[in-house]
C-alpha cells in the first residue's frame, strides 16, 4: 500500500473531482487556500510521483503540463482557440490492430489525440457572426 501525505492526498483529490486537465500551477492556487504551508515545488513533486505510481496522467500541450486522474486509456482533444482539453471515450482497438498488420510487435496500447475548435468556441464564433 502506497503511503499519501496529507499534501499528496489533497492534490490527488483536488485533480479526481474534475476533467479539465489542469496544471500545477492551478491546482497550487487553489490548494494553497487550504493548505498554506503549500509549495510549488511540494505539487510538482507529488504530481510526479503520483505519475510514476500510474495515478494521474501528464499531459503536455503547448508547451504546458496538465495532469488528468483518469488513467483509463482515452483519447484527449485540444482546442485550438481557447486551449481546453477534453476527454474522449474512444476505442483505439483499430489504431493497435494497424501497428500489429505493420508488423510491430510488442504494441501495448497508443493513444491519439484530436485537435480543432470545441464547442464552446465554435458556438461564441456563431454568436460574433
Amino acid at each position: 500500500m502506497t503511503k499519501f501525505s496529507r499534501q499528496r492526498e489533497a492534490i490527488k483529490n483536488q485533480l479526481s473531482c474534475r476533467y479539465d486537465h489542469p496544471t500545477a500551477e492551478t491546482l497550487y492556487s487553489e490548494l494553497k487556500e487550504t493548505i498554506p504551508n503549500l509549495s510549488i515545488a511540494t505539487v510538482y513533486r507529488n504530481l510526479k510521483q503520483l505519475e510514476e505510481w500510474g495515478e494521474v496522467v501528464a499531459i503536455t500541450t503547448d508547451g504546458a503540463t496538465r495532469y488528468d486522474a483518469n488513467t483509463h486509456p482515452h483519447s484527449h482533444f485540444f482546442c485550438r482557440s481557447c486551449g481546453s482539453v477534453i476527454d474522449l471515450d474512444c476505442d483505439n482497438s483499430d489504431i493497435l490492430e494497424i501497428g500489429r498488420r505493420a508488423g510491430i510487435h510488442g504494441v501495448e496500447g497508443c493513444s491519439s489525440n484530436f485537435y480543432g475548435v470545441c464547442s464552446d468556441c465554435c458556438q461564441s464564433i456563431r454568436n460574433e457572426i
